[in-house]
């Protein structure tokens, strides 16, 4: 039972759980429909345990070239390959079922886009053929936000739009430095990632612009008025950290451990965002004007 879990990867659906709790009650902004976050908790857990099954069946052969992967369960045929792919099927057909009839069809469409583009085009394909796998790639890993978000909203608004760019750059830094700091498991397993194609000075300057453009795309949530001046100041002290992390591996002497620290704090950065539009919210009013609620001290803004 040990591999079976394993291979669903649980600490990946962890971290995404923490964007889907972000997203939801940012949509939610005080009035928290729990039977609904759970609903939305469950299925797209069994959604991404089902893609991640299947994307370690279709990587058994790379990953037994790769030091980090090759005890995986499948790699070592401690699961039937046939098993593996069932489990997978079961679990997807699960997680969709959930969504279908615990939220509404925006939430269904969007988990399936995840689905669709993580197994289809980024394992099937992309990670094994292009050095834009992993821009590609990215869109299903922004997706649980935008789920959480859309399962409560059941509209694509402005808001949705900014979590799925915030989640989509996110991913880019955080995936070069695994990729900078794995690089020989990369190489051995002609995976074309950046580093492997272009080289690590190349990806360094990528890894600046795109934390440069995430720290811009948070700042437009609270801009647009979906989050207050708290969030703001986390994301932008967190941000501009991560930044000088960043601009600091111009200077490093050790690619792996600056790239490894790197990526440590690309997690603790996406928590923190996601942790702060929880709490730090806004509500939208039909003139277009935003005001605080649940935040006693911003009431006297109040626009009439």
């Amino acid at each position: 039972m040990k591999q079976y879990l394993l291979l669903t990867k649980p600490g990946i659906i962890f971290g995404n759980l923490i964007s889907v709790a972000g997203g939801f009650f940012l949509a939610s902004r005080g009035d928290i429909d729990f039977p609904l976050f759970l609903a939305t908790a469950i299925g797209i857990s069994l959604v991404i345990a089902s893609g991640c099954v299947l994307n370690n069946y279709i990587d058994r052969d790379i990953d037994s070239k790769m030091e980090r992967t090759r005890n995986r369960a499948l790699v070592q045929g401690l699961v039937p390959a046939r098993n593996a792919v069932i489990y997978g099927c079961l679990l997807g057909i699960a997680g969709f079922a959930l969504l279908y009839t615990a939220t509404n069809m925006l939430t269904v469409w969007l988990s399936l886009f995840g689905f669709a583009i993580y197994v289809g085009a980024y394992s099937l394909y992309l990670k094994r053929h292009s050095v834009y796998g992993t821009l590609i790639g990215s869109l299903s890993g922004a997706a649980p936000p935008v789920i959480g978000y859309c399962a409560v909203s059941n509209e694509f608004d402005m808001g949705a739009w900014i979590l799925l760019v915030i989640f989509s750059i996110w991913q880019m830094p955080h995936s070069y430095a695994i990729a900078i700091f794995r690089l020989k498991d990369y190489t051995a397993a002609a995976i074309p990632v950046l580093p492997v194609k272009k080289g690590i000075l190349a990806t360094k300057k990528h890894i600046v612009l795109y934390i440069v453009a995430f720290i811009i795309a948070t700042i437009m949530l609270t801009l647009s008025g979906y989050t207050g001046n708290q969030f703001l100041v986390v994301a932008g002290v967190i941000s501009v950290y991560w930044l000088g992390l960043a601009l600091a591996g111009y200077k490093t002497s050790n690619d792996q451990r600056w790239a490894k620290k790197l990526f440590m704090f690309s997690i603790i950065t996406i928590t923190a965002l996601s942790v702060m539009m929880s709490i730090d919210f806004q509500e939208p009013r039909k003139d277009g004007v935003w005001v605080a609620i649940h935040n006693p001290a911003t009431q006297s803004m109040k626009i009439d």
